[in-house]
């Protein structure tokens, strides 16, 4: 049995396909964890979204800001962006089987000695807050009120964790759930008190002054923990460099962009990872 996390797939599902060969990946014997941002951008988000789907409990995928955003478009109207590709998914015969399963997704997973999320943590979570927090906003996506939640999922406020005593005084109506989204799958940058930046899109060292990367604060709960996530294509390019800091392992190599879908092979509760890296054909280009 080998255990793969995997990167930002974007509807890249040649790249995907061509991937899982070179694994030799079988279904019946591995299980691969897709950290988020499955959909959008890339050429085929519908043939990606039905690919993990047949796969059943073999395939553990997470939600990205980008199959969020599918989510909002498809059950509330939302309004789609020029660079979306989700056309296909919007039309197709099966949209309700497969919007259903991915509204039941996973924001965060910890398994086999990782914390998988799609985007960041703030400093003030523990794995165990975390995953706490993951799961109470997916019972607001899964539940009754899921409507009324995707209709007012946009927004970048509040930015900063507050305590309990702060929130009841302070964040009304989804604040709370809105807040925990954003942290798990739109984190890049934040201050040193967890205040978090949802302008700055370029790599670590551009960073603005007063901010730096969400795994580089000082005071991070999580500092001990290995930590995989995706969503952030500009920091780890296989052809601009590795990516040495320690305990955490961004899997975004910017598949969409021309570069690579990465899988991270994962031997339980051992450090060390095997890197696999597949060229994607169906690059978009960027403006």
């Amino acid at each position: 049995m080998a255990l793969y996390m995997i990167g930002d797939i974007q509807g890249c599902d040649i790249a995907l396909e061509n991937l899982l060969n070179t694994l030799d990946f079988s279904p019946s014997r591995d299980t691969l964890y897709a950290l988020g941002d499955l959909v959008n951008r890339g050429p085929d988000s519908l043939a990606t979204l039905r690919r993990l789907h047949a796969m059943g409990s073999s395939a553990v995928c997470l939600l990205g800001n980008h199959d969020l955003h599918l989510l909002a478009v498809a059950l509330t109207g939302a309004p789609t962006k020029r660079q979306d590709t989700l056309d296909d998914t919007l039309q197709a015969p099966d949209r309700s089987a497969l919007l259903h399963w991915l509204r039941h997704c996973p924001l965060a997973v910890h398994a086999h000695g990782w914390l998988m999320v799609h985007a960041g943590v703030l400093p003030q979570w523990t794995v165990e807050q975390t995953m706490t927090l993951a799961q109470e906003a997916e019972t607001v996506l899964r539940g009754e009120t899921h409507l009324a939640f995707f209709a007012d999922m946009y927004g970048n406020h509040p930015q900063q964790w507050l305590s309990a005593e702060d929130q009841a005084r302070h964040w009304q109506g989804f604040d709370r759930t809105r807040m925990v989204i954003n942290a798990l799958t739109r984190l890049r940058l934040c201050d040193a008190d967890g205040r978090m930046d949802f302008v700055h899109k370029g790599d670590a060292q551009t960073a603005p002054p007063g901010l730096m990367p969400w795994y580089a604060i000082p005071t991070r709960q999580t500092r001990t923990e290995r930590i995989a996530f995706g969503h952030w294509s500009t920091l780890n390019k296989p052809s601009s460099g590795a990516f040495t800091p320690p305990m955490v392992l961004p899997l975004d190599n910017g598949c969409v962009w021309g570069e690579c879908l990465t899988a991270a092979e994962i031997t339980p509760h051992r450090p060390d990872v095997i890197l696999t890296h597949q060229p994607c054909a169906q690059a978009q280009q960027p403006d």
